[in-house]
């Protein structure tokens, strides 16, 4: 589920994800696990804790596939962010200024020995919606694939979908 309204200036995804709570935890704030559906880095997890988020999509996809042109500039980008909220294992808040935008909060929710993740993206400019959109999109995908042992072939066709998808939803 996404909700676009571009007036709400906000992202948000819903999954119902097959893993127990401190699974789920285990796979936001740890940097291996976190690497391998979004980006490595290390988590100081405490209010105003240090994120650093170390981009390198070669690990997203059990084939070898290229970065596209149009990302090949963010490949083994490093980019530092601060906790702004934490209540583990169901909170986890993050300032995410790339490009202008503002927090990714990550609630979760048992639900027996799933867990339903709720991502809110607050911030987004109108010019970083679709991309940010779509990343998200793409980067949950991963993540669901992850923790029942599946591998996405190739992030950046799944990635392709999901532009293709937001830039459906705009027009």
């Amino acid at each position: 589920m996404t909700d676009t309204a571009p007036e709400t200036r906000s992202l948000h995804f819903e999954r119902l994800l097959d893993a127990p709570i401190d699974i789920v935890w285990e796979w936001l704030t740890d940097s291996d696990k976190r690497g391998r559906w979004f980006a490595a880095g290390n988590m100081e997890l405490r209010d105003g804790g240090d994120v650093e988020l170390i981009f390198d999509h070669d690990n997203l996809s059990a084939e070898k596939v290229p970065y596209p042109p149009a990302y090949a500039a963010y490949k083994g980008i490093v980019v530092h962010e601060k906790i702004v909220r934490i209540d583990p294992p169901r909170l986890l808040a993050f300032t995410f200024e790339g490009d202008g935008n503002g927090v990714a909060e990550f609630a979760l929710f048992p639900e027996g020995d799933r867990t339903r993740l709720v991502l809110t993206h607050s911030g987004v400019t109108p010019a970083a919606r679709a991309g940010t959109g779509a990343g998200w999109q793409s980067h949950l995908a991963v993540l669901e694939a992850k923790l029942v042992g599946r591998e996405i072939p190739d992030f950046w066709a799944l990635h392709a979908r999901s532009e293709q998808a937001f830039a459906n939803d705009a027009g």
